[in-house]
């Protein structure tokens, strides 16, 4: 449906459809793999720290991603790092991401090493420490979600079990820092902007611009939990920051509609 119409019907269509459906699950083998192997990782890291240790932070991906945003790190390795092993995205995903080269993305096997040469242990960090590593953090978080949101590869324009994943980490990093209203504002802007995807894409997946979406479609609840997130961000009084900013434009014509 997506290819034929441009390109014409192939002469053996049977072996077409078959050569792209061995394609797709190849694909669907290898993301689930390095999916078992993240999984296999992260349950290693835990395993090591004290069971019986209490953790602040009671999600294992979200303690995952304070753990490898280290401050000995600079923030573009901090970054690309957490989206390599935390994230899972690939590299020339995480390249489009930092809007870098490919090659520039070798950073993180560089990270990897400063990060064994410092001797840093791999546990979560105290949250006396958490302000250090806040905006790497919000910024990995960022691009988990607008890789879900643009996807880099794949047939889908939206890979929306990504980007659900980024809003969950928000969410709850919004609940264990409620006086950060930077972290408010990301949430904000992440259920606004996911608050329109099933109005985004035609059924054949060609994208569809914000003034010809069906605004019918949108999550009307996705876009009061977003409002909500805003008016906790700017009840803090420090300002609009980045992603409250972000979230305040991305409102605007939501509000157009409901008046």
């Amino acid at each position: 449906m997506a290819h034929w119409p441009e390109s014409g019907v192939p002469n053996n269509t049977g072996a077409w459809l078959t050569a792209v459906a061995k394609r797709k699950a190849i694909d669907s083998w290898r993301r689930r793999e390095r999916l078992d192997e993240r999984y296999r990782d992260m349950a290693q890291h835990l395993q090591e720290a004290s069971d019986d240790e209490w953790q602040p932070i009671d999600d294992d991906v979200l303690r995952l991603v304070f753990t490898a945003c280290h401050p000995v790190l600079s923030r573009e390795a901090q970054v690309a790092l957490t989206l390599r092993t935390v994230g899972g995205l690939a590299t020339e995903e995480i390249a489009r991401m930092l809007l870098v080269p490919v090659a520039t993305v070798q950073r993180i096997v560089r990270a990897k090493k400063t990060l064994a040469a410092a001797a840093v242990p791999f546990e979560a960090p105290d949250p006396t420490e958490w302000n250090a590593r806040l905006a790497a953090v919000l910024g990995v978080i960022y691009l988990i979600f607008t890789e879900g949101y643009a996807a880099t590869s794949g047939d889908g324009w939206i890979r929306t079990d990504i980007a659900n994943e980024a809003l969950r980490l928000g969410r709850v990093l919004a609940g264990l820092l409620p006086r950060e209203p930077e972290v408010h504002g990301l949430v904000a802007l992440m259920e606004f902007q996911a608050s329109r995807f099933a109005a985004r894409v035609q059924r054949d997946g060609t994208p569809i611009l914000l003034a010809d979406q069906d605004r019918s479609r949108w999550d009307r609840a996705q876009i009061g939990r977003g409002r909500a997130s805003l008016k906790r961000a700017d009840a803090v009084r420090r300002g609009r920051g980045n992603y409250s900013l972000q979230a305040a434009i991305a409102r605007v014509p939501r509000d157009r509609t409901e008046r």
